[in-house]
């Protein structure tokens, strides 16, 4: 496995001091087998726990290590932006900072980057969530397939490694969850190629989820339609530009 260019890992955090530590630890380890030069960033939003307490005492113990702090909690998608406008290196990795993926597994992913490859998106090989998360989740998933059109199987699965510069093509809007669709549905109407990979998904193992109270379900929803009219039905309405490259799946076995 040759490796890349440079890297940044970037983990978003609210309330998860009881598991961004390990996270931290985690791709110091693994990101020195991908290049020899990377950051760690971590985007700290607006947390009530100890989180910003263990960050900065890492701060003092890892110089490749830069923390972002929201004064308030501003939303998922606020997180998301603020990692990757922070970023410095030539890819982005990104996964949240709960633990409930293993960075280590971001080796599977540079695996799975062949010529043309712009994004690897993780895909999990089993849900440990609630039951109620696993229903809504599922609801969810094959909702914004359908309507959206989208390239991958699994647009809620937030493990994912791809170019910096592709940024430079899309403006990210959204403040919540929503984002990650936002994200996948640009990529892939600029035209840029995903693979994909399985990825282990564990059980939360401290503090709890964000999303899944009425107050932030409703703006998803909100976010989601104001999504699907400008990304699906208004671009219907606009002629399409001649010459535009038409988005591929990629595999992490092509060429």
């Amino acid at each position: 496995m040759s490796k890349l260019s440079s890297v940044t890992a970037f983990f978003p955090a609210y309330n998860d001091g009881g598991t961004i530590p390990s996270m931290v630890l985690m791709a110091f380890k693994v990101l020195p087998q991908l290049t020899d030069d990377y950051e760690v960033v971590v985007v700290n939003d607006g947390s009530q726990d100890h989180t910003g307490e263990m960050l900065a005492e890492l701060a003092t113990r890892y110089d490749r290590l830069r923390i972002v702090t929201h004064a308030h909690n501003q939303g998922y998608g606020a997180a998301l932006r603020s990692g990757f406008a922070n970023a410095t290196k030539d890819w982005i990795f990104y996964t949240d900072g709960d633990a409930q993926y293993n960075p280590c597994e971001l080796t599977n992913l540079r695996l799975a980057l062949r010529d043309g490859i712009d994004i690897v998106n993780g895909y999990k090989i089993s849900r440990q969530d609630p039951f109620h998360r696993i229903v809504i989740g599922r609801l969810y998933h094959h909702l914004v397939k359908r309507v959206f059109g989208l390239p991958i199987r699994d647009t809620d699965c937030d493990f994912r490694l791809f170019r910096r510069n592709l940024l430079e093509h899309v403006q990210l809007e959204s403040d919540s969850g929503t984002i990650a669709l936002e994200l996948v549905k640009k990529f892939h109407d600029a035209g840029f190629r995903f693979a994909e990979v399985p990825v282990n998904h564990y059980h939360r193992a401290y503090g709890q989820s964000q999303f899944f109270n009425f107050r932030r379900l409703f703006r998803t929803a909100v976010q989601l339609g104001a999504l699907w009219w400008k990304l699906v039905i208004k671009k219907r309405t606009e002629l399409p530009l001649a010459g535009n490259a038409q988005p591929e799946l990629g595999s992490p076995g092509s060429g």
